[in-house]
Order: structure tokens, then sequence, then C-alpha cells
């Protein structure tokens, strides 16, 4: 984790890192990305969703993508993926519950399709709350979340989502969220739970470099450019920070 000053700028037009070839199962292809991670050397590490693989995308490399895990199909194999991902602590035989655990609804201590967590130094769990149109931080043994964006209703005000998806915290406290229907990409800094700044997008969906179709996964490397998952458009958008 790395602090990105809070009054960051973005470039306004993305550049294709990953896919942008259309919907397919190629090498130079995406179906429907989801979370993404990148590392240290700047490889773009990419959840394929309906491709069932995980595509590493090497810096400075935007033609193809080298598949690292699945590639087979979905299924329940050894050598393929679909969906879930479990994490044990290393000798235990179940994992922990951590947060949520009191069936679907809107109160505090639930969740209404949690889809993307984020741990942060203090052992603080962040969660997007997909049909709640919020995000919610749990701090270390807490019973109960705490509203940090959104909760207001799923339309396109600032102080609203509209299905939040993959979700970034730095060490500031300051979070970004993929504003998945308003397609754009929202700021939350520590402490104004009352609205959010637009960093990109925002400007109607489309597959103009300036836009997106329903954004899901984000990143930042570590000069603090902004990586994000574009998920109908079926690429990966690189926006350079200023």
């Amino acid at each position: 984790m790395f602090n990105i000053p809070a009054n960051a700028t973005w470039a306004q037009s993305g550049v294709t890192i990953a896919g942008g070839h259309g919907e397919g199962g190629a090498t130079n292809q995406l179906n429907e990305p989801l979370g993404l991670f990148v590392d240290n050397v700047q490889t773009v590490v990419i959840a394929d969703q309906w491709n069932g693989r995980i595509m590493q995308w090497k810096n400075g490399d935007t033609t193809n993508g080298q598949v690292v895990a699945g590639g087979k199909g979905q299924g329940n194999g050894l050598h393929q993926l679909n969906s879930p991902v479990i994490r044990y602590q290393l000798g235990e035989k179940n994992g922990t519950l951590a947060v949520g655990g009191n069936g679907k609804g809107d109160g505090l201590s639930q969740f209404n399709l949690p889809t993307y967590p984020f741990v942060d130094r203090d052992h603080s769990v962040y969660v997007s709350d997909h049909y709640n149109h919020r995000v919610t931080k749990w701090n270390k043994g807490a019973k109960e979340g705490i509203v940090i964006a959104g909760g207001q209703d799923n339309e396109s005000a600032l102080t609203q989502l509209y299905y939040p998806n993959g979700l970034f915290v730095d060490t500031l406290g300051t979070l970004y969220v993929p504003d998945h229907m308003n397609h754009c990409v929202l700021r939350w800094t520590q402490g104004d739970k009352k609205q959010g700044t637009v960093i990109v997008g925002g400007d109607r969906k489309g597959a103009g470099a300036y836009q997106f179709q329903y954004p899901r996964g984000l990143s930042f490397d570590r000069h603090g450019n902004l990586y994000v998952a574009d998920h109908y458009n079926y690429r990966v958008q690189r926006f350079s920070i200023e």
C-alpha cells in the first residue's frame, strides 16, 4: 500500500494495455475482465471471468497476454477455475468468518451481494456491498460495518453509488471505487461520507478512450497510475497520474 495525494489528478483518456480486441478467448482478448493487480514492475494480472483464467500482461507488451492459471474451461479440476476463492490460514482446515454472516439484508451487520474485499495495514476490512449500493468498513473485531461511501440509493448523484464493485484504499484512507452503472471511478477521501469525486469516466457509457462500459475492478501501480477493468469493452485501461 502507498499514499496517493488526496488532490491527485489523472489523464482523462486512458490507454488500452490489455484486451480491446473484442470478446473472446485468444491471448490478445479478454471476456468480461473483473479484478486486477499491478505488481512492482508494472505487470498487470487480470481475472478473465468468462474465459475461466488468470492472464498476465507484462509492462510494454500490449499485444498478447499470458495465461498463468486456468484457461482449461470452467470447472472444479485442479487445472480449472470457476469463481470462488477461499483463504485459509496455513495449517487450518476451516476458514474463519471475518465480517457479515448475518443473512442477506441492509443492516450494518449484513451484506446484499458483497463483491470485493480490501484489507488495510490495520486489518480493517472494506467491502463493496453491491446491491446495497455502498462500501462499508469493518474495523478489526467489529460486529458491524460503517458506511463510508454511498448507501443513499442507486442513482447517479455524487452522494450515491450504483452497484459498486472493486475497490482500493491507500495509506491515507482514501477510497477509490468503480461506480459500475454510472461508468466512472469515484474517489472518497477519509472522513467525507457525503460525496465522492469523479476522477475518470462518467461521460456516459461508451468505447472511447475516456469512457467505460460498466467498470468492475481497479488497481494502481507504484507510480500512482490507475488501471481499470472495463468489463463490457473487454479491456483494461491505464490512466496516467498527472
